[in-house]
């Protein structure tokens, strides 16, 4: 027994990672406590067992001497299993917790194990997680033994182990997945630049591409479509549609509410609101369904974002509160390259409020407002007459 505890413990500490001297600590200490039970000693007297690193034989001692029992063997060999045993489950448990926790936010791939009160189980082979029915897409259906991709949300230090909790809705899940199925988002040469999620039903992604010669939709695209439909075919159905980022706001939101058209814009820089206006016929289109374009679209370009048709405009538009907003119409400011939304706010307020506006100042004139100088300004104003000579 002596010698076979010391080489139990050094396995423990090679396979497991703990301490060996934590766990001679722990066998002392427990021996030294079961010792107490059986030996009639006074309370105020102090049983102290030792663990000989050398020989692996146990000794107890009563305030310094060594107490002889042919108990003792039995004892110390049942209490130093039990704490061996002990110690193995709680390493097992941390090392399972430190993996998972480590992987918060990636992407783990298991089983189905059961499903309990709507809830998940999923065999990790490792552990065991589950995803609550609030972290479930409504349009999925998963039977026990079906191979399930799911998202790590969190992971918790519980006394019956680690609970991992996993997700099939979260929004991340979905940009996971374009790493793994599109290269040159993986490498960083197209970057995600936001995401707008409802879970079994559609996904908006913007994205944008570091070199030039790369397109990122066409990345995320891939031939023939065969990237984002692997995607489609892991989320069961679920619609994906992929935005082209831009730092033009105009031109982003006009992205992230296609298909539709957009007849007008209106555009508040300061509350970050927008009142888009569509002809008639793309009024239930820039919609969507249950409003889910129009919602998706407000999340993915982080303003709020109402669409009316011309005939609603026409009628309301008016009346409608338009404070420090930038009226984007057929060939407009915002048409302007380099011209983001802050200096068309700033032309608007100045007075610029049109291409026409422009075309017929001076660069002295422009120049006059802020972070403009004069070389820049002879450049909008001969850019806006180019515009406006095309439309003629």
């Amino acid at each position: 027994m002596d010698s076979e505890l010391l080489i139990i413990l050094d396995q423990i500490e090679r396979d497991k990672g703990v301490n060996k001297e934590i766990l001679i600590e722990a066998v002392e200490s427990a021996v030294a406590s079961a010792a107490r039970k059986i030996w009639t000693v006074d309370k105020e007297q102090e049983i102290q067992v030792v663990l000989d690193r050398q020989s692996g034989k146990l000794t107890a001692y009563a305030d310094g001497e060594e107490i002889k029992s042919k108990d003792f063997g039995r004892i110390a060999a049942q209490t130093a299993k039990q704490v061996v045993i002990q110690k193995i489950r709680e390493a097992e448990k941390d090392v399972v917790f430190g993996e998972y926790y480590a992987r918060i936010g990636q992407l783990v791939n298991g089983t189905v194990y059961r499903i309990d009160k709507g809830n998940i189980i999923v065999d990790l082979a490792k552990a065991e997680a589950f995803i609550p029915r609030s972290e479930q897409s409504s349009k999925e259906e998963f039977r026990q033994g079906d191979r399930i991709r799911a998202y790590v949300l969190d992971v918790r230090r519980e006394s019956k182990g680690p609970q991992i909790v996993l997700s099939r809705s979260n929004a991340q899940l979905v940009k996971r997945l374009f790493e793994l199925e599109v290269p040159e988002i993986y490498d960083g040469i197209v970057e995600v630049k936001g995401i707008a999620r409802d879970a079994g039903e559609r996904t908006k992604i913007a994205v944008q591409s570091k070199e030039e010669k790369v397109d990122c939709v066409g990345a995320c695209v891939g031939m023939r479509g065969s990237r984002v439909k692997s995607i489609v075919t892991e989320l069961h159905g679920e619609k994906i549609d992929i935005v082209r980022y831009a730092e033009d706001r105009r031109t982003y939101i006009q992205a992230a509410l296609s298909p539709a058209e957009i007849a007008q814009m209106h555009l508040n820089v300061e509350e970050k609101r927008a009142n888009v206006v569509v002809p008639d016929d793309q009024l239930s289109i820039a919609i969507g369904k249950h409003g889910q374009n129009i919602r998706l679209a407000s999340q993915l370009v982080g303003w709020q974002l109402d669409v009316f048709s011309l005939t609603q405009w026409a009628e309301h538009g008016e009346s409608l509160p338009q404070k420090s907003s930038v009226v984007v119409e057929g060939s407009s400011l915002a048409d302007l390259s380099g011209v983001g939304d802050k200096l068309i706010a700033a032309l608007t307020e100045q007075g610029f409020k049109s291409l026409g506006n422009i075309a017929e100042s001076s660069s002295e004139e422009l120049s006059q407002i802020k972070g403009l100088g004069k070389v820049k300004a002879g450049k909008i104003i001969k850019e806006a007459k180019k515009i406006l000579k095309k439309k003629k």
